[in-house]
């Protein structure tokens, strides 16, 4: 039997957070744009989600995927908690590596990303989005406010491509 990644059904967590706190509605959209790039992928074979399909772009869904988990470890865990975390993907030496897919297991791709995401939100479970850290990257103080909108901006460019390369592979179409 060959497999797909799982079905996802999205639950629109943000139409339940019209109005409330910054922190449910920033969490509501992060977790939205979370779960859309799941659901572009599901029901597709690996070979599907492998697929670069919008030459000359290299991007596939996978490669999508893999993109976000090392994103979200690297500004949730890496800088703002400063947790000692190897790379998922990547290297110091080859930052792109996460996009290029021939040889990754789709299904463990996903669970990885998925992995990622929970403790991700364990990182920022009951902590103030106007908490400080001083980012190792760039030597300024940045606040846990910027890394959310900032990571909702990321998930809303890459699920456009996502909503591109999904048509290209089956037709499929939604919001």
């Amino acid at each position: 039997m060959t497999w797909t990644a799982p079905d996802v059904t999205r639950s629109h967590p943000w139409a339940d957070h019209l109005t409330g706190d910054e922190r449910s509605l920033a969490d509501a959209w992060l977790d939205h744009h979370r779960e859309t790039l799941l659901w572009k992928c599901s029901g597709l074979t690996a070979e599907q989600l492998k697929l670069r399909c919008a030459e000359p772009s290299e991007l596939s869904l996978l490669g999508l995927v893999r993109h976000m988990a090392e994103v979200e470890r690297d500004w949730f865990r890496t800088r703002f908690a400063g947790e000692n975390v190897e790379y998922l993907y990547v290297s110091d030496d080859d930052l792109e590596a996460e996009f290029r897919v021939d040889g990754a297991d789709a299904e463990a791709d996903l669970a990885v990303y998925r992995a990622e995401i929970d403790a991700c939100r364990r990182t920022t479970s009951g902590r103030s989005l106007d908490e400080t850290y001083r980012d190792p990257r760039r030597g300024v103080e940045m606040s846990l406010r910027w890394v959310y909108w900032s990571m909702v901006e990321e998930y809303a460019r890459h699920n456009g491509h996502a909503d591109l390369l999904r048509e290209r592979i089956d037709g499929s179409t939604g919001h």
